[in-house]
């Protein structure tokens, strides 16, 4: 698995890639089968008083890409909130992919009824 970790108007100390790899743990646990994560960190300058932190994610598994964002007043809020999201559409897309991989066999009849023969 691949991660890239990039700011856009901050620095990436080793204390917030460390802080970003910690929480990506939980989503690597409930599925393994990613491929690549690329996390954008954005610092928007609005005004002296409205600092607005953006936190990005984009990771790419077998079959499919989810894109989440996510804004906060705090760096590490809007990291805790991606990873909310991340994990919900990563549990959500896990689940369809197990559902769908078992109900062909749901839709077969329990018993097998031989047609009457003609005679």
């Amino acid at each position: 698995m691949n991660l890239t970790i990039s700011g856009h108007h901050v620095e990436v100390t080793p204390a917030i890639r460390e802080y970003v790899q910690n929480k990506l743990e939980r989503v690597k646990r409930h599925f393994d089968q990613v491929i690549d994560i690329a996390v954008i960190l954005t610092v928007d300058n609005l005004t002296e008083k409205e600092k607005r932190q953006k936190a990005e994610i984009n990771l790419r598994m077998s079959g499919k890409t989810v894109y989440v964002e996510s804004l906060s007043q705090d760096l590490y809020a809007a990291i805790d909130t991606l990873i909310d999201k991340l994990d919900r559409q990563v549990m959500k897309y896990k689940d369809r992919v197990q559902n769908h991989n078992h109900a062909a066999i749901k839709h077969f009849p329990d018993t097998y009824e031989a047609p009457p023969s003609a005679m």
